[in-house]
């Protein structure tokens, strides 16, 4: 690419004056060097890793670690090339510009081209005020598309800076930017991140961080950025650490935010649903809210270990059984030995196995009088048919989704597994074993699955067994070969011959590792977008993955579809929470004024004190009224107007735009529109979403989810 090539100005732009711009050219090139010489370098070491076949065990995963992060880094360094700068910090007085990358890059002199936008160097970049420029004179941002400059922006922070024909003050080009037509992935902002945004973004990760904020706000910019930053910045939440694992509230968030952390320079963070972490398929929604209500109550999940324990009390009649030296009695005492010995926070099917074991030790060794050889002994219980079936109906294999469905199926078993319930509550409850869990079963779904663990931990302990036998012969031969090649008697390879030092290499991590549930946890920290919406019994499920407490908790209880009466504190220390700090976001960059006029007094008429942020920007068109049966043609108009943007209809399930529109036009409903944004919005009935709080927040989210245009048709 020739270095002119790097900008993409409109013709006669006063802006594309070489004096303005010669700078940022010659760091460009020097950018676009530096990334060639990496992915040379790159590559070659990726090469040298996958062609290094003689690696076992834990030497063979961190190779196999080594490849995915070269990967990642070389997929990131040809997505993005030049725009990988964001812009430049111009210091006060005498120094040279500093540029802003999404991640930190040197060219082969070790001249920093880029400083990381998550170090403490780059601060200023986001955090600089005219009010406290931060030792900054200015600062110029860049908005790139498909690898080009489009356009810049230049901020004077001190008076008496230079000014020319780029210059807008902070909050001027950060306006401008939102300007741009919305797209089917969420935009690149962070080069126009705001100050009050990057304080929420940089906050201490020690204690739980409330990051509260209406609609437009940039709630979500900051989960997103957050991840991304403290993954980078804070060893202690790094994958080795337990990792950072972020909470999207349905799909479509994530399938809108999917480029965001790879284009932050970030691949180590995850990002999943609720829903995500429970994995039963044939989820439905839970159509009936008062039945939602009591599942999601957080004494639900104390329902699982009396209903787990019920399949878990030894036999208490005596077993005899017939042997090719005698008579053998399995008494009642013996069962209950055998089961007294699970380990205490064992999962239940993972118990079952060593249990077993257990049993058949005991009865072997009181089985003196038979004066049987114990090892054909073993081998005659273990293969007894009549021991194991009584075994297997006293502590069977259990799956989740079974024991919770014989809940809600068997009215006394519900009764003995949570008295709490009114009669008329467990009649609610009822439900036919044919019928498919559903949204409000995950959190009782996660916690059985916690209890009860894998129904293939046999099998899998069994494969674990395996891999670590067969690592035992292979490093048996290996060492093996070593000492036959070894003549000196006064060697230190002699100490090989241990079976301690031997047990010691073996790779034991790496096998276990197979099995994980990446989703299971412990995480270091998570972060919950739209975290209003969640009930106890979510929280539990996320505390179970995060025992330490490290969140950050972001949403507006003004979106809480089920109302949220309490203070963020007394909802979360009831929880366990504590210590907890507040970021409040108040400024709405995203929804013009015309639209929160509008959507103002919508919410207050459901929840009269609700704090409804205030819109910094007018896209200078009024809401739109009209008939319901003008959607297709206010729909297709648009669309002949904007050859680019996204539109969405909400309220009108099924809605088609017809196949070439399709890409570009949203069918959605109030709750799947969450954390997204749209060039229009088409809202279609509003009443429909019915009265009270739930309505009004309904309507308050569909219309907030505008960055232009808002039409209304009733």
């Amino acid at each position: 690419m020739h270095p002119a090539d790097h900008f993409n100005l409109p013709p006669h732009s006063a802006k594309a004056d070489p004096a303005l711009i010669d700078a940022d050219l010659a760091r460009f090139e020097a950018i676009a060097t530096a990334i060639d010489a990496q992915l040379r370098t790159l590559a070659a070491q990726r090469e040298a890793a996958l062609s290094d076949t003689s690696r076992t065990g834990r030497s063979a995963s961190d190779r196999d670690q080594e490849v995915r992060r070269l990967n990642s880094r070389i997929r990131m360094l040809r997505a993005v090339g030049p725009q990988i700068c964001l812009g430049r910090m111009d210091p006060a007085g005498a120094g040279e510009p500093v540029y802003i990358g999404r991640i930190g890059l040197s060219d082969d002199a070790d001249r920093r081209l880029l400083v990381d936008w998550r170090t403490p160097a780059a601060r200023p970049f986001f955090a600089a005020t005219a009010a406290d420029p931060m030792g900054l004179s200015g600062r110029r941002r860049f908005r790139w598309r498909d690898g080009r400059v489009i356009d810049y922006w230049d901020e004077a922070l001190v008076p008496g800076a230079a000014t020319g024909p780029a210059t807008l003050d902070a909050e001027s080009a950060f306006i401008a930017s939102l300007a741009a037509s919305r797209s089917p992935r969420m935009p690149d902002v962070l080069a126009t991140i705001r100050a009050d945004q990057d304080a929420a973004v940089r906050a201490d990760a020690r204690r739980p961080l409330i990051v509260e904020g209406g609609p437009g706000t940039g709630k979500t910019v900051v989960a997103l950025h957050r991840a991304a930053y403290l993954v980078h910045a804070d060893p202690r939440l790094d994958g080795r650490g337990g990792g950072v694992l972020l909470i999207g509230p349905h799909p479509g968030y994530l399938a809108y935010t999917a480029d965001v952390l790879p284009d932050l320079g970030e691949d180590g963070a995850r990002i999943a649903t609720l829903a995500d972490l429970v994995p039963v398929a044939d989820v439905v929604t839970e159509e009936n809210p008062a039945v939602a209500r009591l599942k999601l109550d957080a004494r639900m999940a104390g329902a699982i270990e009396p209903a787990v324990g019920l399949y878990e009390e030894p036999p208490t009649q005596e077993l005899s059984l017939d042997t090719a030296w005698g008579r053998l009695e399995v008494s009642a005492a013996a069962w209950a030995e055998a089961f007294a010995s699970a380990e205490p926070g064992t999962p239940h099917n993972e118990s079952r196995d060593p249990i077993w074991h257990e049993l058949i030790d005991i009865l072997a060794d009181r089985a003196e009088d038979l004066e049987a050889p114990e090892d054909q002994l073993r081998r005659v219980l273990y293969s007894d048919e009549e021991l194991r079936s009584v075994f297997s109906r006293a502590w069977p294999i259990l799956k989740p989704e079974e024991l919770v469905a014989d809940l809600w199926e068997v009215p006394a078993y519900l009764h003995r597994c949570a008295p709490w319930l009114t009669p008329d509550q467990a009649a609610m409850l009822r439900r036919d074993p044919s019928h498919p869990p559903t949204t409000a079963d995950l959190p009782l779904l996660d916690a059985a699955r916690r209890r009860l663990g894998d129904p293939r931990a046999g099998a899998a302990a069994r494969r674990r067994a395996g891999a670590l036998a067969e690592q035992r012969r292979y490093m048996d031969d290996v060492v093996t070969g070593i000492l036959d090649a070894d003549d000196d008697p006064d060697s230190s390879l002699a100490m090989l011959r241990g079976a301690d030092l031997r047990q010691v290499l073996l790779d034991i991590d790496a096998v276990a590792d197979a099995d994980r549930d990446p989703l299971a946890g412990p995480f270091a920290h998570i972060i919950v977008d739209e975290a209003q919406e969640l009930a106890d019994a979510h929280w539990q499920m996320l505390i179970r993955r995060c025992p330490s407490l490290s969140f950050t908790i972001v949403g507006d209880r003004a979106q809480a579809r089920e109302g949220f009466p309490e203070s963020w504190e007394e909802r979360l220390s009831r929880l366990g929470f504590h210590d907890m700090s507040r970021v409040s976001l108040s400024v709405n960059y995203r929804t013009p004024a015309e639209v929160m006029e509008a959507a103002e007094p919508v919410i207050h008429a459901g929840l009269p004190d609700a704090a409804v942020p205030t819109s910094v920007r007018s896209s200078g068109l009024p809401v739109r009224h009209g008939r319901i049966d003008d959607l297709d043609r206010i729909v297709a108009d648009w669309l002949a107007a904007h050859p680019e943007g996204i539109a969405a209809v909400i309220g009108a399930p099924g809605f088609d735009p017809g196949y070439e529109a399709a890409p570009r036009v949203r069918s959605l409903s109030p709750v799947k529109a969450k954390g997204l944004e749209f060039d229009l919005v088409v809202l279609v009935d509003p009443e429909q979403f019915g009265a009270g709080i739930t309505g009004a927040v309904d309507r308050y989210v569909a219309m907030t989810r505008t960055t232009s245009q808002l039409v209304i048709l009733a």
